[in-house]
């Protein structure tokens, strides 16, 4: 072979070594590229993921009110957000330290998991708290209403034994008298009343000495008394009486005999006559003096 001919072959094999070695470049550069694009996917998932944990925290700390464990989710949610800037500072190709921060993210989703569990627990028992205060409410509320009744019931019934142990005064009869003691028949003669009335059986009052005050309204409602001081308590207020009777009842029947001396100038007109015993009205009459 001719030294010309050796030279074209060696030409040819070096041209040929120079294609195959730049494809060879151009393949590993390649390679490196697709490397390098799938390092910063991996970078920016990962950053994804940190940024997601760091909302979840916020969402979970909407959902308690347990002071301890806010403050550790704080704690947990100022940890990853340290990561997180961490990660934005770290080159994708350094595989080292993303393994870390991928390994870092496991634990962080661990420590997640059980906050999450902690937090359901407690809004479970909250939530049956709430029932337990809500049926306890219930009862005390119901307790309540059944004490008021009872109040009301025993209030209703002490009005009624009160009412029942009342004296009750009747057959009530006024007859103006002259001076021979006969009734009279102008109200210039009178000169007395004579009063009657019964105080009738009632088994329920109790026995004892009573004080009976009577009213004797004129036509124009001035009270006949013979003093301003005669007076007794009524409904919260101070009465003036005409006249007053001590009796000692005992449950049955008594008729009463009262007698007003006229002192005073009498003129013609509707005049009333008022019973009282205990602070009760118990008996009212009018008559007609002409």
């Amino acid at each position: 072979m001719s030294k010309k001919s050796l030279l074209i072959a060696a030409v040819a094999i070096l041209v040929i070594a120079i294609i195959g070695i730049t494809y060879l470049l151009f393949t590993e550069k390649q390679a490196n590229r697709e490397l390098v694009q799938e390092f910063q996917l991996d970078k920016e998932d990962l950053e994804n993921e940190y940024t997601r944990f760091v909302q979840q925290y916020d969402e979970l700390k909407m959902t308690i009110s347990n002071d301890s464990l806010s403050q550790l989710l704080e704690q947990e949610q100022l940890k990853t957000q340290r990561l997180l800037e961490e990660l934005r500072t770290v080159k994708s190709t350094n595989a080292t330290e993303i393994r870390r921060l991928k390994n870092e993210l496991a634990t962080l989703r661990k420590v997640m998991v059980g906050y999450i569990n902690q937090i359901d627990s407690l809004n479970k028992l909250t939530a049956q708290q709430k029932q337990v205060i809500a049926e306890v409410t219930q009862k005390y509320n119901q307790a309540s209403q059944q004490i008021s009744n009872l109040s009301e019931e025993k209030k209703n019934l002490d009005k009624k034994v009160t009412l029942a142990a009342q004296l009750d005064a009747t057959n009530i009869r006024i007859e103006p008298r002259n001076k021979r003691g006969k009734a009279a028949k102008k109200v210039k003669d009178v000169v007395k009343l004579a009063i009657s009335f019964t105080v009738v059986k009632n088994i329920t009052a109790e026995n004892g000495e009573r004080t009976i005050y009577i009213r004797i309204t004129k036509p124009d409602n001035d009270v006949l008394t013979k003093s301003a001081s005669n007076t007794f308590p009524y409904e919260n207020r101070t009465l003036v009486y005409s006249i007053k009777k001590y009796i000692e009842y005992n449950g049955e029947e008594q008729n009463i005999n009262v007698f007003w001396d006229v002192e005073e100038f009498l003129y013609a007109g509707n005049y009333r006559v008022d019973i009282f015993e205990g602070g009760n009205l118990i008996g009212s009459q009018t008559f007609m003096l002409d």
